[in-house]
């Protein structure tokens, strides 16, 4: 990644390019700490990003996945719902709508992940014959591309 950086940069180390990133990134957390709903907003973002990343497979294998999934959520989801930030009550309300799926994919070990990449693929297939060709032709290009 160095010699990316390197070439990217012109500089002989990507160290500068490293400091200019940390300079900027510490002045915008200065700055959202300084608002106390931006700074709410982040925290609860924060938390609820540590919440799906525990519940994923990583966190599983390193056992720090939450006993009970379930109620971390109801806990997050009871701070969002009085967090000043309209934004972050809209993606409480959302994920309340969904609940049941919400609670079944920090619960549950199953991704479908490969599936839904198979569908990208054969969507991205299909758009690039779009209006150009018949069915036949679609059904090669999917078993070339296999």
């Amino acid at each position: 990644m160095g010699s990316r950086l390197r070439e990217a940069t012109g500089h002989p180390s990507g160290a500068f390019q490293a400091r200019q990133c940390d300079t900027a990134n510490a002045a915008i957390a200065a700055r959202v700490e300084q608002d106390t709903q931006a700074a709410e907003a982040a925290k609860l973002a924060r938390r609820f990003s540590l919440l799906v990343h525990a519940c994923g497979v990583a966190g599983r294998q390193g056992g720090c996945a939450p006993a009970d999934p379930a109620t971390e959520l109801n806990a997050w989801l009871t701070s969002a719902r009085v967090c000043s930030a309209p934004a972050i009550a809209t993606v409480a309300a959302g994920l309340e709508a969904d609940g049941a799926a919400v609670r079944a994919a920090l619960a549950e070990p199953w991704s479908s992940g490969q599936v839904e990449g198979q569908i990208n693929r054969l969507e991205l297939l299909k758009r690039q014959t779009y209006g150009l060709a018949s069915f036949d032709l679609l059904r090669r290009r999917v078993l070339m591309a296999a």
